[in-house]
């Protein structure tokens, strides 16, 4: 069954699709609003989807910690838990095993984390991970998979891919099994993603889209290209990786990435996105202002929005801008929410960063 459909501008060989999930249709090229552990930080369910997002990203390591599989499966899944009616898709756990490297030990049979919640140990394997998703309720599965440093060296960054390859194998293989199990209709099935890795390695990076295309994954994800890469090297990466996956397969750019960053990355044939900027920066008062069409070189700004300067500024954020925050309050009183520590101040600013962030999205698809 073909789950995804798309077409290519002659012109530009830009790409336009439609993924089918459980939960809906999704209209590529995609942003993913961040929801690690459930939630958007700072704003609700409604406002999420009256911004115009059509999916979110959670956090299957996260998630198993807390709430846990007890809760979930108790609720049937995230989407009840968190009363959110459209698609989910769950990072596996493999950016943890970077971002946690020294509370993590990696074997071929799969990673051991001390929790840093309580200090238990936590094993994820696999075929785990597989299972946990599947309680969460995921539309969209990564499979686990080992993330290097942008900046390791040859050898460790070919171990990497690897067991990269070897989880993936396992993966397909159990997801299979496990999807004959429940008697689940192709058309009902979540989706099951493969991640090339290989750091800035393209010999490495070309050798794992080889391996996980023999493998028929429903999607596949460029992994490791925010974790210490320089920009040209991120660019590198995915001018000559994107094209080798497969057209009819949706490709994803895992954590990338600020504006720029994502216009560039449609222009190689990149379909979803996500990451935690634009609600990050959010919170520490650093907002997103357009300064004209994405065909130009310099299509946004930045507004730090706790300067003296805007102590007395009357306009909105964003003049074109049709978010709450722009629609009813000044640049002058969010600065004062701000200057307050008043936690109102974070969410008409990640109102705002997200607005900026889809609606950007809708104009690339336009």
């Amino acid at each position: 069954m073909s789950h995804f459909s798309y077409k290519i501008n002659k012109k530009d060989l830009k790409r336009l699709g439609t993924l089918k999930t459980p939960h809906g249709l999704l209209q590529t090229p995609f942003f993913m609003p961040i929801a690690t552990r459930g939630a958007v930080k700072q704003i609700t369910v409604e406002e999420i989807k009256t911004l115009g997002a059509e999916i979110i990203l959670s956090n299957t390591y996260h998630l198993f910690q807390r709430p846990g599989l007890e809760i979930l499966k108790k609720f049937k899944g995230l989407h009840t838990f968190m009363g959110w009616n459209r698609p989910i898709l769950t990072d596996s756990g493999g950016y943890q095993v970077f971002s946690l490297s020294k509370m993590r030990k990696i074997t071929d049979g799969g990673v051991r984390f001390q929790s840093e919640i309580d200090g238990h140990e936590i094993f994820l394997t696999p075929e785990i991970v597989i299972d946990i998703q599947l309680a969460i309720g995921s539309d969209i599965i990564m499979v686990l998979d080992e993330c290097p440093s942008g900046t390791c060296n040859h050898e460790t960054a070919e171990n990497a891919v690897q067991r990269t390859i070897t989880w993936a194998t396992r993966s397909k293989e159990y997801f299979e099994k496990r999807m004959k199990q429940k008697r689940i209709p192709p058309a009902k099935r979540p989706l099951l993603f493969g991640i090339v890795q290989g750091s800035t390695f393209l010999d490495l990076r070309k050798h794992c889209v080889e391996e996980l295309t023999k493998l028929n994954f429903d999607g596949y994800a460029i992994g490791g290209v925010a974790v210490g890469e320089s920009s040209s090297d991120k660019q590198k990466i995915i001018k000559a990786i994107a094209p080798l996956l497969p057209a009819d397969k949706p490709r994803y750019l895992m954590g990338l990435g600020k504006p720029e960053e994502i216009v560039f990355a449609t222009q190689h044939g990149v379909d979803m996105f996500d990451c935690v900027i634009p609600t990050r920066e959010a919170r520490h008062g650093q907002l997103y202002v357009r300064t004209g069409p994405i065909t130009k070189k310099s299509f946004y700004g930045t507004i730090k929005i706790g300067n003296e300067k805007y102590k007395y500024d009357k306009k909105p954020l964003d003049a074109k801008c049709t978010c709450y925050t722009c629609a009813y309050h000044s640049r002058s009183y969010l600065r004062h929410l701000f200057t307050i520590n008043e936690g109102l101040a974070m969410r008409l600013a990640t109102l705002h960063n997200l607005a900026f962030y889809l609606d950007l999205m809708r104009e690339i698809r336009a």
